[in-house]
Formats: structure tokens, C-alpha cells, sequence
């Protein structure tokens, strides 16, 4: 496996420069397909040499070469967030017609992340497909975090049932939250934890739930104390869930072990 690492680590990068474009354009009702990428600022069309993941942020030292304008560090960090995510997932799962479709779920989370934290939306776009490739997938083909021993091999699947039931009880739990905080809660987050439960069952509800609401009081309080923040302040709670659905993806089935070990 030594030479597939890097080379998906590689196309971990070249996926988030595209992923780029996705958290710049969706959001904004533009096509991904066209036209190609351009400068914010000037609207210069990027040469394909100057459109290298990471590599030519360093190069051009973070600025565009037409109108020496600042692009924004965001570019290469999605670029290597993303090829990170891909290379934990080729670790923690291993080869298999599994792969691209877990791949896709990480992806998903990251731009699913940054929209949010730009727009305060998660776009149906993106969590509409997910239930459905979710549901599918999961009935034959997904590896059920929570059985994951230390061999990637030794994987069970998540199951129809199994999916079925994350995705009501993900839909409904944030729903009915919805409901109770009277517009406390988007449609969009109402659909993205859907997709979560579809993709990895009804244990992934509670445990994202959990880690997301954890991190985000965390976080709140934090501008609260730190930023002089108002309880009243908005913060989009999408990057939060996408966290929890991370860290339950590779870390699932170890922290409940440890949960009922402790």
C-alpha cells in the first residue's frame, strides 16, 4: 500500500481544489462545470499552472499574478483537509468498492463545513443525493464504524435496516428540536444529520449529536467569554455535526468500547 497512500493523498488534493469550487459557487446558485475558475478580485481566468493544489498558493505566495490581490488561505486548506480525510479513510478502511463512496461522505462534510461557515446554509444539494447514496450503499457495500476492529478487513456492513433507522431518527431528532426551539434549528441540518443516519446508523445519530453539541458549547462559550459575543449570536452549528460525523466515522466503535470500559 506504500505507493497508493500518496497517490490518494494526491487526488485528496486535486478532489478539494474542485471542492473549492463547489463551496464558492453552490451556495451562490452558479454551475460547478463552468466556466473555469477565475480570480475573485479581477476575474482573470486561472492558468492551469497557477491552479495547482497548495502548490501554487506557496509559489504565488498567496496572491493572484494578474492584480496581486490576497486569496484566501481557505483554498489550500480545504486542498488539505480533504487529502487528509482520504488518507485517514485509506487507513481505517482499507481497499474495497467501499472506498469511493466513504471518500465521497468526507468530501460532502467538508463543503457541507465551509458553506456553512460562509452562508449559514447547508445546501439540499448536497444532503438530498447523500440520503439516497446512503441508503443505498449502506445495504451492501458501507462498513459500519461501529464494528470496526483492528484489522480494516474485519469490517460488517450497516445494513438496510440499520440505515433506514439512522435516517428517521436523525430527520426526526433534529426535526422535532426544530419544532421545540421554534426555528433554533435549520431545514438544513434537519437533512444533514438524515444523511448521516443513512450512511452510518442510528449510533452515529446519538454520537454526532453528542460531539457536535459538545464542541459547539465549547466553541460558543469560548466567544461568549473570549470575543464578547451575545448568547444571541448565530453560530452555524452545520460545522459542528460534520465534526461529530468525522470523528464517529474513524473513532466510532473505539469510543463506545471506552464508553462502557470507563
Amino acid at each position: 500500500m506504500s505507493y497508493i497512500e500518496p497517490a490518494l493523498f494526491i487526488f485528496g488534493l486535486i478532489v478539494g481544489s474542485f471542492l473549492n469550487v463547489c463551496i464558492h459557487r453552490i451556495p451562490r446558485g452558479k454551475s460547478i462545470v463552468s466556466p473555469s475558475s477565475a480570480c475573485p478580485a479581477c476575474n482573470t481566468p486561472i492558468k492551469p499552472w497557477d491552479n495547482i493544489p497548495v502548490l501554487s498558493y506557496i509559489i504565488l505566495r498567496g496572491k493572484c499574478r494578474k492584480c496581486g490581490e490576497g486569496i484566501s488561505i481557505h483554498y489550500p486548506t480545504v486542498e488539505l483537509l480533504n487529502a487528509a480525510l482520504y488518507w485517514s479513510v485509506l487507513n481505517s478502511f482499507g481497499i474495497g468498492w467501499h472506498l469511493p463512496v466513504v471518500l465521497a461522505f468526507a468530501s460532502a462534510m467538508v463543503v457541507i463545513t465551509f458553506i456553512d461557515l460562509d452562508f449559514q446554509v447547508i445546501p439540499d444539494v448536497i444532503t438530498l443525493p447523500g440520503i439516497i447514496i446512503g441508503l443505498i450503499s449502506a445495504s451492501f457495500l458501507l462498513p459500519d464504524p461501529f464494528s470496526l476492529q483492528t484489522s480494516a478487513l474485519s469490517l460488517s456492513i450497516v445494513g438496510f435496516k440499520n440505515s433506514v433507522t439512522g435516517l428517521l431518527l436523525g430527520g426526526g431528532l433534529f426535526y422535532l428540536i426544530a419544532v421545540l426551539s421554534r426555528g433554533g434549528m435549520g431545514g438544513g441540518d434537519i437533512k444533514m444529520m438524515a444523511m448521516v443516519g443513512a450512511f452510518m446508523g442510528w449510533k452515529a445519530v446519538f454520537l454526532t449529536t453528542f460531539i457536535g453539541s459538545l464542541t459547539g458549547s465549547i466553541v460558543g462559550i469560548s466567544l461568549m467569554v473570549f470575543k464578547g459575543k451575545g448568547r444571541k449570536t448565530k453560530i452555524p452549528f452545520g460545522p459542528f455535526l460534520a465534526l461529530g460525523s468525522l470523528i464517529t466515522l474513524f473513532f466510532g466503535g473505539e469510543i463506545i468500547r471506552w464508553y462502557f470500559t470507563f
